[in-house]
């Protein structure tokens, strides 16, 4: 039965929101293919055999397949869904070279290929905007409400009622910024501006290192000041306000995705916070049982690490696309079709890889190796 709401609760959740997402992804591809002229043979939700679909008028078939797990968009010109040359274009006539995507400005491949993460970007602005507008948006000030005794805020003076105004530097104005400061900077020494009294005060605090296992027994290490506040409150915002603010937070969400990943690259955060599918499906379960809010909000931050993950300059990527188009704009040329093959190989292997070990800390944090061994014990 566990398995059974398993499946309901977030395999549906799952497929739910990733398929929004990817949608949106690949119409945005889809849409400025089309006003640059292209013809798009294939938009499919999903890879492997159709289930069902339909041919549009302009050609373009549209088509739900068997496995929930990605979409592409095939153009005219393609040998496949990782939008590579065919080999076949130097025997078109004229006019198919006037709607193949390889024949066009390097311009406009750039701007066809971008406008996939654009629309994930472009979606959780939105999302988040309509968010801001109706629930509201969770300001927290950067006052400081509790210390903790023991703690390194304590020990370097800070007390209840200071205001956070300035870290390294760096303006703070909401509680969630500092607390990020901490957890991303364990045992490194931090300059402090507070506000009391009126008046600035300078200091130095060193966020202790703190190690856990969430809930998902991932072992988690991350820096803490211990200090708290008290009380949460939400303010909603007219269609301009939300539209700044929700830029705002996918930029500042982009950016601590950035850090993150950073650091897993210099060693100092571990690499088994990385989830796929698995991890997305369960996490896409919770969040549906919390309410509509939490779903949307889950989202629109699914929507800014897919069109993130997809600018990585790997090829078999949308960065990849870009990275050679950059190439071919400097060079006046493209690539070999060699270089291309090689390249294109090289982002398989990579994307494959990375597959593989995220679904590997998935089936590890499930317990799945430890359930099997139990069985032969």
């Amino acid at each position: 039965m566990e398995i059974l709401n398993f499946i309901w609760t977030s395999g549906v959740s799952f497929i739910f929101i990733l398929s929004v997402i990817v949608f949106i992804h690949e119409m945005g591809h889809y849409l400025i293919a089309r006003y640059n002229g292209v013809r798009v043979e294939v938009f499919s939700i999903g890879f492997g055999p159709e289930l069902t679909g339909w041919t549009a008028r302009n050609g373009t078939r549209w088509k739900i397949s068997v496995l929930p797990l990605g979409g592409y968009v095939k153009m005219f010109g393609d040998a496949g869904v990782a939008s590579t040359p065919s080999g076949e274009t130097r025997e078109m006539t004229p006019e198919e070279r006037e709607v193949s995507f390889h024949h066009k400005r390097v311009g406009q491949r750039t701007a066809i290929v971008f406008g996939g993460p654009f629309a994930n970007f472009l979606l959780a602005v939105v999302i988040l905007a309509g968010l801001f507008m109706t629930v509201g948006q969770r300001i927290t000030p950067a006052d400081v409400s509790i210390v903790k005794p023991g703690s390194p805020a304590e020990e370097a003076g800070i007390l209840p009622g200071d205001l956070v105004i300035r870290i390294n530097g760096e303006a703070i104005e909401r509680f969630e910024t500092m607390q990020q400061f901490a957890r991303e900077n364990p045992g490194v020494p931090l300059e402090v501006v507070v506000e009391r009294d009126g008046e600035e005060v300078v200091m130095t605090v060193t966020p202790k290192l703190v190690e856990k296992t969430d809930r998902f027994g991932n072992l988690v290490r991350y820096g803490e000041l211990g200090v708290g506040r008290v009380g949460v409150k939400y303010v909603q915002h007219n269609p301009i306000k939300a539209v700044w603010a929700a830029t705002e937070e996918t930029a500042e969400l982009t950016a601590m995705t950035l850090r993150a990943l950073g650091q897993m690259i210099a060693g100092t955060r571990g690499t088994d916070e990385l989830g796929g599918p698995i991890r997305i499906a369960q996490l896409s379960g919770q969040v549906a049982e919390e309410g509509v809010v939490t779903l949307f909000w889950f989202m629109a931050v699914l929507s800014i690490n897919l069109g993130l993950i997809n600018l990585f300059p790997v090829p078999m990527l949308d960065g990849g696309h870009l990275m050679f188009y950059l190439v071919e704009a400097v060079r006046g040329k493209p690539l070999g079709e060699r270089a291309q093959e090689y390249g294109f190989r090289i982002g398989l292997a990579m994307v494959v890889t990375l597959m593989v070990f995220a679904t590997w800390n998935d089936l590890v944090q499930l317990e799945v190796f430890d359930f099997f061994a139990s069985l032969f014990s």
